[in-house]
C-alpha cells in the first residue's frame, strides 16, 4: 500500500472513498456504510474538510431536569461513552431540589498574540508599544469593523516580556471581544494585520501570529447545592469532599477528576458544532495556572451540611461561524436549548461539566463507579455480541442480575437466548 496519492484532495469525493477502499481492503458493505451521510450530506462533509470520504456518527442524546438561572433547559449532548447522559441528568434533578444551577460570566474576550523577536531592548520597546495603542487597536478593527460597530472588536493590549535560555521575546496580547463568534479566525486576522505595526515600532521580528486558546477573560462560574439527604447522607458529602482534596493536591488524580467535568462540557461543545480541542486545552491549561495541575471543581460543605459545588472554566464558544452555523445538526441542538447568544450556550455548558463531576464524584464516593457504568456499558457490548434490539434489554438486566458484564458471558447470554428462539 503507498499512502502518497497525488492531488488526492482535488479528486471528487467518490473517487477519494474508491481510491481508499481499493487500497485498504474495504468491502462493498463498508463501503455503503462510508456514503451515508444523513442530515450533513456528501456535498456539506466535502465542503467542511479536505480528503473528506464519509462521517462519523456520534450518538446525540438530551439531558433532562437542568434548572440554569431559574430557566429549565434541554441539554443536547453528543457522545460515545456511556452513563454520561444519564450521571448529568441524575445531578442536575438534584440540583433542582435547591434550585438548579447559578452561573456568572466575564464576557467574550480573547487573546490575541504576536511574537516579537530579536528586540534589542525589550522593556523599552514594551513601553512604546502602548504609546501606539489607539492606532494598533484602529488598525485591527479595520479589519473587522462590522463587529466594531456591534459592541465588539479590539478592546485593549498587553504585553509580555518572555524570558527564554536564550533570549527576551516582547509578546503583545490584543484583547479582543468577539460576542457571539469563538473568534478564532476574527482574532488571527487581526493579529497578522497589525505584525508589521509591530515590527516597525519595536524593531523586532514578528514570527507568531495568532490567538491563545488559554481564554481566561473568557470564564464561566457555575455553582450548585446538593442536599445531604438526597445524596446518601453526610458521609457521601464528607466522601467527595475528600475526593476534592486529592483532586486538589495530586495531578494524578485530577487529571481523572477534571476528565469527568470534561465528559459533560465537550458533549455539549460537540453537539453544537464548536471546538471541542479548544476548549479541552484551554480548560487543562487553565487548571495549571497555580504552577500545578489542579481540580477546576470545588467542593464544600455549607452550614446545613448539604454539598456546594462550583466551577471556573474558560470556555471560548460561538454560536455563528465555522461548523456551529454550517451543520445542521448542531443548529438544531442549539434551537433546542433555546439559546440567542455564546454567552448564553457557555452557561449551559458549564452546568453540564458542574453536573457531570458531581455524578462521577457520588458513585466514587459510594458504591463505586463501576456498577452504574458497566451496566450501561453492558448495552454496547450485547450489540457487539450480534443481539438484536428486541434483545439488547433483556440481555443487558441478565448481564447485571449476575453481576458479570464480561463481553465472553455476555456472548454467551445472546447464544442461548437465540438457541431458545
Amino acid at each position: 500500500m503507498n499512502s502518497a496519492i497525488s492531488k488526492f484532495y482535488e479528486l471528487p469525493l467518490a473517487e477519494r472513498l474508491q481510491k481508499i477502499a481499493a487500497a485498504c481492503g474495504l468491502d462493498e458493505a463498508e463501503v455503503k456504510l462510508l456514503t451515508q451521510f444523513g442530515s450533513l450530506t456528501a456535498e456539506r462533509a466535502d465542503a467542511m474538510i479536505e480528503n473528506a470520504i464519509g462521517v462519523i456518527p456520534i450518538p446525540l442524546g438530551i439531558a433532562v431536569n437542568f434548572t440554569i438561572d431559574e430557566k429549565d433547559v434541554f441539554v443536547p449532548m453528543a457522545v460515545e461513552e456511556p452513563s454520561v447522559i444519564a450521571a448529568a441528568s441524575h445531578a442536575a434533578k438534584l440540583a433542582r431540589a435547591a434550585g438548579g444551577f447559578w452561573t456568572t460570566t466575564t464576557g467574550d474576550m480573547m487573546y490575541g498574540q504576536i511574537q516579537l523577536v530579536h528586540v534589542a531592548d525589550p522593556y523599552n520597546a514594551a513601553v512604546k508599544v502602548y504609546e501606539h495603542k489607539e492606532e494598533i487597536l484602529a488598525a485591527c478593527n479595520a479589519k473587522h469593523p462590522t463587529l466594531a460597530k456591534l459592541g465588539g472588536g479590539a478592546r485593549g493590549l498587553e504585553t509580555r516580556i518572555v524570558n527564554t535560555d536564550d533570549q527576551a521575546m516582547l509578546v503583545v496580547h490584543i484583547l479582543v471581544d468577539t460576542k457571539d463568534a469563538m473568534g478564532a479566525n476574527i482574532v488571527n486576522s487581526m493579529a497578522e494585520a497589525v505584525s508589521p505595526m509591530l515590527e516597525s515600532i519595536t524593531e523586532g521580528k514578528a514570527v507568531l501570529r495568532i490567538l491563545s486558546n488559554l481564554s481566561d477573560r473568557r470564564l464561566v462560574r457555575v455553582r450548585a447545592v446538593f442536599r445531604q439527604e438526597l445524596l446518601g447522607g453526610p458521609q457521601i458529602v464528607q466522601n467527595i469532599i475528600h475526593a476534592q482534596k486529592l483532586a486538589e493536591y495530586d495531578p494524578y488524580r485530577a487529571a481523572t477528576h477534571n476528565k469527568g467535568i470534561m465528559n459533560g462540557v465537550s458533549s455539549v461543545v460537540l453537539a453544537t458544532g464548536n471546538d471541542t480541542r479548544a476548549i479541552e486545552a484551554g480548560a487543562h491549561a487553565y487548571a495549571c495556572r497555580s504552577g500545578q495541575y489542579r481540580a477546576l471543581t470545588r467542593w464544600e460543605k455549607n452550614q446545613h451540611g448539604d454539598l456546594v459545588g462550583s466551577l471556573e472554566i474558560p470556555l471560548a464558544l460561538g454560536i455563528v461561524g465555522g461548523a456551529t452555523k454550517s451543520h445542521p445538526i448542531a443548529q438544531i441542538a442549539l434551537k433546542i436549548m433555546g439559546v440567542k447568544t455564546a454567552d448564553e450556550l457557555a452557561r449551559v455548558v458549564a452546568a453540564a461539566g458542574l453536573a457531570q463531576n458531581l455524578s462521577a464524584l457520588r458513585a466514587l464516593a459510594s458504591e463505586g463507579i463501576q456498577k452504574g457504568h458497566m451496566a450501561l456499558h453492558a448495552r454496547n457490548l450485547a450489540i457487539m455480541a450480534g443481539a438484536d434490539p428486541s434483545q439488547i434489554d433483556a440481555v443487558v438486566r441478565q448481564a447485571t442480575s449476575e453481576q458479570d458484564v464480561r463481553f465472553n458471558r455476555i456472548v454467551e447470554i445472546v447464544k442461548q437466548m437465540n438457541e431458545q428462539r
